[in-house]
């Protein structure tokens, strides 16, 4: 969602008194996910004057996602736009600026911290990091087309949906090893497709999948298209050995060969691990004072919109006990 704009340095920007925008805030929040839009909510509670910076598809994840039946307060389930505009309402309702607007750059070393967007400069007392993550896919032309029809990126999430039919994964390390486990639940059976002839995954979560029997594993294999008219009703697969092709019939398949966390733009600014998370220090603070971060873009382990909203009130309640002790 956030674009990278290379170089550490901002531009100041010259504007006419009479064009010129309301610029600084307490809070700015970096993203409109279930973790942005509720840091929003808690923040413009507690009276500060905050700021989201949506970027240019704002509502996160959820936005690509047909029905949602596991988010509390929905008795019959809501589609992940409808819960993601619901709550943009909300946040709104409660006094939070939302511009939609990209974040080309930042700057956390001085303070006020400075943020640059594709159209104007910012800066505020305190920050807080909500660019979430994107998952990493196949650059399959189905992937786009059955996007909530069939094709998914999270087990948790889609498997009540899939009650009953053959459904494919795609992956051979522990989050693949452990959807695939999870979708047995509901599945008549589970296609594991893994390029290599041995997975990366845990010894502990191998044994469990190899003692699964509704788990079939392709070895050397990888998904080359995904059929279908209306929603998913199959996927290709290709042994890389000896280039034969294979039709699984298939209702559903689940990619689970990782994730991307969006903070290309906050290398050099705060301290990130080894995969491009952001490394918390203390609850929801990051490595420098005053900068904060909430859901997938730190969460690597849950990813659920219910544990993102969660951090982003966390990270909200850090930001004014920050701001409290540091009038």
């Amino acid at each position: 969602m956030m674009a990278d704009a290379g170089s550490s340095v901002l531009v100041e920007k010259e504007f006419p008194k009479s064009e010129r925008k309301k610029t600084s805030y307490d809070v700015i929040i970096i993203g409109a996910g279930p973790a942005g839009y509720t840091a929003g909510i808690y923040c413009s509670r507690a009276k500060y004057d905050t700021l989201i910076l949506s970027g240019i598809l704002p509502g996160g994840q959820l936005v690509n996602t047909t029905e949602v039946e596991n988010y509390p307060g929905f008795e019959n389930g809501i589609m992940g736009p409808d819960l993601m505009m619901t709550i943009r309402k909300q946040t709104e309702r409660m006094g939070t600026t939302i511009i939609d607007d990209e974040v080309v750059n930042v700057d956390f070393r001085h303070k006020p911290f400075k943020i640059l967007t594709a159209s104007e400069e910012y800066d505020c007392r305190a920050v807080i990091i909500a660019t979430g993550a994107s998952p990493r896919k196949l650059g399959l032309e189905g992937e786009m087309t059955f996007g909530g029809r069939g094709v998914s990126y999270c087990a948790t999430c889609d498997g009540p949906f899939f009650r009953n039919q053959e459904l494919a994964v795609v992956g051979g390390g522990d989050s693949a090893i452990e959807e695939a486990t999870f979708l047995t639940k509901f599945a008549s059976k589970v296609h594991l497709v893994h390029r290599r002839d041995t997975l990366k995954a845990s010894k502990i979560m191998q044994e469990r999948a190899f003692a699964n029997s509704k788990i079939q594993f392709h070895w050397d294999s990888e998904v080359v298209e995904i059929i279908g008219e209306q929603k998913v009703n199959g996927v290709t697969i290709k042994n890389l050995k000896n280039e034969q092709k294979t039709s699984l019939p298939v209702g559903g398949i689940f990619v689970a060969i990782g994730h991307t966390p969006n903070t290309k733009i906050f290398e050099k600014q705060v301290e990130l691990d080894s995969q491009g998370y952001v490394v918390l220090k203390n609850h929801t603070r990051t490595s420098v004072e005053g900068v904060f971060a909430a859901g997938d873009v730190h969460d690597h382990r849950y990813r659920q919109a219910i544990t993102a909203a969660g951090f982003g009130c966390m990270a909200a309640i850090d930001v004014d006990r920050y701001l409290t002790e540091n009038k």
